[in-house]
């Protein structure tokens, strides 16, 4: 199922400690506490982006071409949705504006972290599916100032996402950037958003124009929609040499979201001592035909390195390189068993090169009674 990267090897060891009934040692590095304990002086901002939820009509401001003392800004008008996912640690925004210049549609994910207090925001637009590296900071005073470094131009510079002025029926969104280390920033980006009243119908499915020559892979995770019981068997040690196997059982349910181009996963299993939750996000790249696979547990509310891939024959295989104990691994995500009422999937790790494959997660899964894949 989306135990789509049901673990990833990067968060493997923070979900190891999850369950102490398992062996796992209990005691942390005394930095790791200190840090613990400053986090915890920290005030509680989960619900500081409760303020965007709702439908919002926008006005955006762009500047062509940033960084280059362009003056040459284009206007756009649209609308912007907002709405709480994941019992309101993460909150889903769609955005579509139109102007002379063309049509603009983008989604952002927004997840908050429990432990350090701080929420991240991960931008895809339409025309590539992936997420952007996140921004991440945190609201003081009223203001939530947001902070990542991207390359542009083959520049590497700072990235600054601003949000102010913020009442009930309005606030102010503005993106900078600064190519001095944060000296001067240039903004680029500038929205004004009045809250809507009234309902909005939904917008229209995007349709495609023309028939492509290749197999068109937007529809390859269809089966999966609705709710499922899921069954999961979960090597405790990977590439130890270990053989002990815990059982976990739990739900997830799937839905589209952004017209049909991503679909978003609500994960929960529960084992002897152990309860997780995981937050999954699959979006479609038109271009490639490929889809990337990011992921959150509720511990942590960062996403996952994303996993990239597609489906052959009836068969998905997904891969990403991440980091465990230290060592770089290989790490493959499998689809396979799939039809209306049930499915099957599983991780694995790799650490040499791929010549070799040791699974580590099963899930075997279930439609829920009285639910289909429309």
């Amino acid at each position: 199922m989306n135990l789509v990267r049901t673990i990833s090897a990067s968060l493997l060891l923070h979900f190891l400690m999850l369950i102490p009934v398992q062996g796992i040692a209990q005691n942390e590095p005394a930095a790791a506490q200190t840090a613990d304990q400053r986090a915890s002086t920290l005030r509680d901002g989960q619900h500081d982006f409760d303020f965007n939820v709702g439908t919002w009509r926008t006005h955006i401001k762009r500047l062509l071409h940033p960084l280059t003392g362009s003056s040459k800004w284009i206007e756009m008008s649209g609308t912007v949705v907002v709405q709480k996912v994941w019992g309101g640690r993460a909150e889903l925004e769609e955005l579509e504006a139109s102007g002379p210049s063309g049509h603009f549609e983008d989604m952002t994910l927004f997840l908050y972290n429990p432990q350090t207090h701080q929420w991240s925001q991960s931008f895809a637009n339409s025309s590539d599916g992936t997420l952007s590296q996140p921004g991440i900071g945190e609201f003081k005073n009223g203001r939530g100032e947001f902070f990542d470094q991207e390359m542009f131009q083959g520049r590497a510079i700072l990235v600054r996402f601003v949000w102010s002025d913020i009442t009930p029926d309005s606030h102010h969104v503005e993106q900078s950037f600064s190519d001095d280390g944060g000296k001067t920033w240039e903004p680029n980006f500038v929205a004004s958003l009045t809250r809507e009243k009234r309902q909005i119908p939904a917008l229209p499915q995007a349709t495609s124009q023309s028939t492509p020559a290749v197999h068109d892979g937007q529809h390859d995770f269809d089966w999966e929609i609705g709710s499922w019981n899921n069954h999961v068997s979960r090597l405790l040690h990977p590439l130890t040499g270990s053989k002990t196997w815990v059982e976990l059982n739990g739900t997830v349910n799937v839905r589209k979201i952004w017209h049909g181009r991503a679909n978003l996963s609500e994960i929960e299993i529960a084992g002897p001592g152990s309860h997780i939750e995981f937050l999954s996000l699959r979006l479609y790249n038109p271009h490639s035909r490929q889809w990337s696979l990011n992921f959150a547990t509720n511990g942590f509310g960062t996403l996952s390195v994303p996993m990239f891939g597609e489906f052959k024959g009836g068969r998905g295989e997904f891969y990403d390189q991440e980091t465990l104990n230290g060592r770089s691994i290989l790490v493959r995500f499998v689809f396979s068993a799939m039809s209306g009422d049930y499915g099957r999937s599983e991780q694995a790790f790799s650490d040499d090169g791929g010549k070799t494959w040791e699974v580590n997660w099963i899930n075997t899964y279930a439609r829920a009674k009285n639910q289909t894949n429309n």
